[in-house]
This record gives C-alpha cells, structure tokens and sequence, in this order.
C-alpha cells in the first residue's frame, strides 16, 4: 500500500512524461493524476486530495502559485513541491509564501524524484543548491546584523560578448542549443564554446543558473 499520494501539475509533455516515468515503479507513491494547466490542477487537487502537490509556476491559466496559496488554504497536510526553471528571488520567495516546502530547478531531474518526494514527506525541504546558497545569504545581513543585503555574487563580472549574449537570450526562451546554432548559422561546437565562456564567466555550471545569474546583473530581461 502507498505511503502517500502525488498530484502533478505541469503544462510541458516532457517534464509530464518524465516525471510519471521516475514515479511508475515506486511501490510507496501513488500518482492520482497530471494536470497541464491552473484550472484543470484545481480541479483535480479538490477531487484527489493529495498528499503532496509538485507544480510549475509558469501554468497556461495562471500562476502555479495561486495553487500552491489554494492548496495550503484547503489542505494544510499537503506538501507542495515547485519544480520550476524560474530560480530568482521573486519566484522562490513568492512561492515559499504562498505554501510551498520544497523548490527544485527543472536541472535538477537527474536527482532521484522520488527520493526528494519521501524527504519532502518526511518533514524535509528539498531545494536546489543554487537556490539553498541565495537564500542563506539573503539572510546573512539580517543575521549578522547589517542594514544592506550582502553581495552575491561579485558585481564587477567581465560582461558577455555580443554572440555570448545572443545564445543565452535565445536559452532563455527556450530554444536548445542546435536550434540555436541553426538561427545564428554557425555549428552547435561554436555554440557551446559561447556557452562553456559564458558559465565560466558568471561561474555557473547550467543553462537555468546562467540565465538567473544574466538577470539578476541585469544583462537579461524577461
């Protein structure tokens, strides 16, 4: 018999997919459905009544927050998992909030799902580190009693190249890294050389960290 019960909300077919396969053999979680937008994971969340909830932010209908504020309301035993490619402080902060315990980044699917469902479970609250390492220093000035938040990263970063900028403005709505050799008509090695400068440059080391870092020195906007 399942230990608890999960309710996905997520509009992407790949991610869907993904994640009923990570969950189709686990014994202790049962999977009561998958909802592709705001209104349909409503529904469903009244119906099933899960134990916990992992959802998007970005949902055709609305903001997976208003979710995660209804389901808290409704049912405060739930447990609310956000797996988003949405790492700023607005979205985590907001999310957190609204009733969330648990935030990963959509990069972070090599992790075991069902293992940071059961730690979520157990009274855990799983987060990506680079999420983890902003919160902790947003709350070191109020620890260490300063007035100012301390840096976070230092802000004197060398600057993107044009052809770097174009890449991760492009990644940033999406397109994969061959579709976007394709448009700036160059091979995906030349591609991935601009990619590999631009990590090395705001020291990251993926796509969804890359892009919160360009938006948060102000060289990418939404």
């Amino acid at each position: 018999m399942p230990d608890f019960s999960v309710l996905i909300v997520e509009d992407q077919v790949r991610f869907r997919e993904a994640f009923q396969l990570a969950l189709a053999s686990v014994p202790d979680i049962k999977l009561l459905g998958i909802a592709p937008d705001l209104p349909q994971g409503r529904k469903l969340f009244d119906q099933t009544q899960p134990d916990v909830l992992l959802v998007d932010l970005d949902l055709p209908g609305g903001s997976g927050i208003e979710l995660i504020r209804h389901a808290a309301q409704t049912r405060p035993s739930c447990d609310v998992m956000v797996i988003s490619v949405f790492g700023d402080e607005q979205h985590v902060l907001s999310s957190i909030e609204a009733g969330a315990t648990g935030y990963l980044l959509k990069d972070s699917l090599a992790l075991d799902l069902a293992g940071q469902l059961r730690t979520l479970r157990s009274g855990g609250s799983p987060i990506s580190p680079v999420i983890a390492r902003r919160l902790l220093l947003r709350l070191a000035p109020a620890i260490s009693g300063q007035t100012q938040p301390a840096p976070l990263e230092d802000e004197s970063a060398v600057a993107l190249s044009e052809q770097e900028s174009r890449v991760l403005h492009l990644a940033a709505k999406g397109f994969t890294f061959d579709e976007i050799a394709q448009f700036m008509q160059v091979s995906p090695h030349t591609v991935m050389t601009y990619v590999k400068r631009t990590y090395r440059k705001l020291q990251v080391r993926s796509k969804v960290e890359a892009i919160y870092e360009a938006r948060r020195l102000g060289w990418l906007r939404d």
